[in-house]
């Protein structure tokens, strides 16, 4: 698997995270407020390597790969979003923190909702990126996204065509700005087939189904939230901006321009909502 890359200012630490072996970058002063990266499918810890920077000054960097990506250990089972939720509480747990604001992007986003939720003191704040949140009702043209859910998915399928479709995936909706091969290769290389296939076919046969039957319907958010999204996102088509009816404390912004990929095009935004504090 070889080593983390290197980012300037970052050291690298592997942390019990209730029984997980787990991949945390860490950057900044420990006695500084805490904020906590989390990435999504197909990426790490790496996807933050353009905020990181921004934040190191101000912030206690807590960026942790989560279970099956990056550098952190991949088992056959456990990729449940609730149980990668478990996985990141128990990473704070692991390095003494009680509170921290959660950034999250894609599924980093979602599992920051269901941490919100089960476990509201942890968390500061929150923003969340490019990730519908759980009181949306299913978008027609979200559809579209089962084109490639469905086959990473099947069982002996999924395993096969699963490395060429991370490939594919992460230069998806990006413009003219291709992601450069070493990078594909830091984020494709390091997330086992198996683990793709359990994001998804848990996703599709376990939890689908009950988040559109209103799993959450009835859940408030407690927790100061932002909902940043790409107006050229396809994950997020149909997410309005402004306030969400019965989740006072959720409000959506639209960043113009830009679609699934804001951590690493739009770096700006995540440090300057950071600094509005």
């Amino acid at each position: 698997m070889g080593d983390p890359p290197e980012l300037v200012g970052v050291r690298h630490e592997y942390v019990n995270a209730g029984g997980l072996r787990t991949h945390v970058a860490l950057a900044g002063p420990e006695d500084a407020p805490p904020v906590m990266l989390v990435h999504g499918w197909p990426q790490n810890w790496w996807a933050w390597r353009e905020v990181i920077p921004a934040l190191a000054g101000r912030f206690r960097v807590i960026a942790p790969d989560l279970r099956g990506h990056g550098w952190t250990e991949a088992p056959a089972s456990g990729y449940e979003k609730e149980q990668l939720a478990s996985d990141l509480l128990a990473v704070l747990d692991a390095l003494g923190i009680e509170r921290a604001t959660w950034v999250g992007h894609d599924w980093g986003g979602w599992t920051g909702f269901l941490a919100a939720l089960r476990a509201s003191g942890r968390l500061e704040r929150m923003l969340a990126l490019c990730i519908p949140h759980p009181w949306m009702p299913p978008h027609p043209r979200q559809l579209s996204l089962l084109a490639y859910q469905g086959p990473v998915s099947l069982p002996f399928v999924g395993e096969r065509v699963s490395g060429p479709m991370i490939r594919s995936i992460l230069q998806a909706g990006r413009g003219g700005d291709r992601l450069p091969a070493a990078d594909v290769a830091l984020f494709a290389e390091h997330i086992p087939p198996h683990v793709t296939v359990a994001m998804y076919r848990t996703f599709l046969t376990q939890e689908v189904l009950p988040i559109a039957r209103g799993r959450y319907a009835r859940a408030v958010l407690d927790v100061p939230t932002t909902l940043l999204v790409g107006a050229r996102d396809l994950v997020t088509r149909g997410v309005r901006p402004g306030a969400v009816k019965g989740q006072p404390q959720l409000h959506v912004d639209v960043l113009d321009g830009v679609g699934h990929w804001v951590p690493e095009q739009r770096p700006q935004a995540v440090a300057d909502w950071l600094a509005a504090g």
